[in-house]
């Protein structure tokens, strides 16, 4: 019953916060031309840096979902630094991870994640358009990978209402809700079984804190609204609001998957930057935030919840909005299920199996599905996301297919 209880209180108290990100997310896509992410971004100093990470921050893709999103932004056209600094700032944080920050953590976090992603990633962003400029990359290192196809946009109003909602509480939840849910699983164990004082032991070390958590969450993958209930956990365990903020920008920010992908895309040097700009701005952030004098104590205590570990918010109007993620997160995830179940069961003599390694969310279906379906006697591609199978109906050449699969950022696996 302890778990349980920890497990909805968390999620009582996020849920609002969560539904309303979510909405903004839909309208952000649904009313926002998705040329505006490319037109501004040809450029290699700090307007076009700058414009990228901003475009990327309230956008909520995950560090696996916002690799084929970078790599459209290059092929349209915009310059390296540009696109790095897309790539860095956009995983870190989002409108719905901004708004669950809020409600867990508090207003200080709410505040300073966005302008560490946007610090962050300026400064990846111009490091590399300082090499781009020397002219450090050579031809072969240019963009080979695909771009993410976008959903055409609705022209009436009620058109585009529908589509914001559909990708807000549809699709969105479907590529974000298994790591929802898993972060606040996490979380809950946390909770439950880590002592109280268990950080506090250790809280005089908090640079050797930061790099372990660096060690930890930048090859993992964990999404930015996920990695919310493991930093609220681990703090109230003892765990400097530093420290936490490392897990908080870390951990979205990149996985091994993404620097194999940043490497075949924009070249070794690129990807250098991108890892040590997420690096060091996260531990950077994290020093500021515990020996600053006085930040630490109000980053502390603005938290919500750090004084009422086991009695969250349970009011009738969180529990409903508890009641109604939950609905459309098992709506969307049946549906994702359902799809899969319908793809293997309506296979035919003529369509060949491609099982892709790095798929993770509508994102990078949509590009799979995009470059496959371009391929010479292809005449449908399906995509199953919950296995990681594409479905090619046609007179298609295998290898080609293969060869599309790896140039778009994945891998196909035998």
């Amino acid at each position: 019953m302890e778990y349980l209880n920890a497990f909805l209180s968390m999620l009582n108290a996020m849920s609002p916060y969560l539904l309303l990100g979510f909405l903004i997310a839909g309208i952000l896509y649904a009313f926002v031309p998705a040329r505006i992410y490319s037109r501004y971004l040809s450029g290699t100093g700090i307007k076009s840096v700058t414009t990228a990470a901003a475009i990327g921050i309230p956008l909520p893709l995950c560090s696996c979902g916002v690799l084929p999103t970078a790599v459209s932004l290059r092929r349209s056209g915009a310059s390296r630094a540009a696109s790095t600094s897309f790539l860095i700032a956009t995983p870190q944080t989002g409108v719905d991870s901004i708004a669950a920050t809020y409600s867990m953590l508090g207003l200080p976090f709410a505040i300073l994640r966005p302008v560490a992603a946007l610090v962050t990633a300026m400064f990846g962003g111009l490091t590399v358009g300082a090499l781009e400029r020397k002219g450090a990359f050579d031809k072969k290192d240019d963009c080979a990978a695909g771009a993410c196809e976008t959903q055409p946009q609705a022209r009436s109003l009620g058109g585009k209402v529908v589509q914001a909602l559909r990708y807000g509480f549809f699709e969105m939840m479907q590529s974000i809700g298994k790591w929802l849910v898993i972060g606040l699983v996490i979380a809950t164990l946390i909770t439950v079984l880590v002592p109280d004082d268990f950080f506090s032991t250790y809280a005089r070390y908090s640079l050797l804190n930061m790099l372990i958590v660096v060690a930890i969450s930048v090859p993992m993958y964990v999404c930015a609204t996920g990695s919310i209930p493991i930093a609220a956990a681990l703090m109230l365990k003892g765990l400097s609001p530093g420290c936490a903020l490392v897990l908080l920008m870390a951990g979205p920010a990149a996985n091994v998957a993404s620097f194999f992908v940043v490497n075949q895309a924009f070249g070794k040097r690129a990807t250098i930057a991108y890892i040590a700009s997420i690096v060091a701005g996260a531990i950077g952030f994290g020093l500021l935030v515990d020996y600053w004098p006085g930040l630490r104590e109000t980053f502390v205590g603005a938290m919500p919840h750090m004084q009422h570990t086991h009695h969250m918010a349970s009011g009738w109007f969180n529990i409903a909005c508890s009641a109604l993620l939950i609905a459309l997160l098992l709506v969307a995830m049946s549906a994702k299920y359902l799809k899969s179940y319908q793809l293997n069961k309506n296979q035919t003599n003529n369509m060949k199996q491609f099982k892709i390694k790095g798929m993770s969310c509508n994102h990078c279906k949509a590009s799979v599905e995009k470059g496959l379906s371009a391929l010479p006697g292809v005449t449908s591609v399906q995509v199953d996301l919950a296995k990681g199978i594409a479905y090619v109906e046609g007179d298609c050449d295998p290898q080609a297919a293969i060869d599309k699969i790896n140039e778009l950022g994945f891998e196909y696996v035998e």
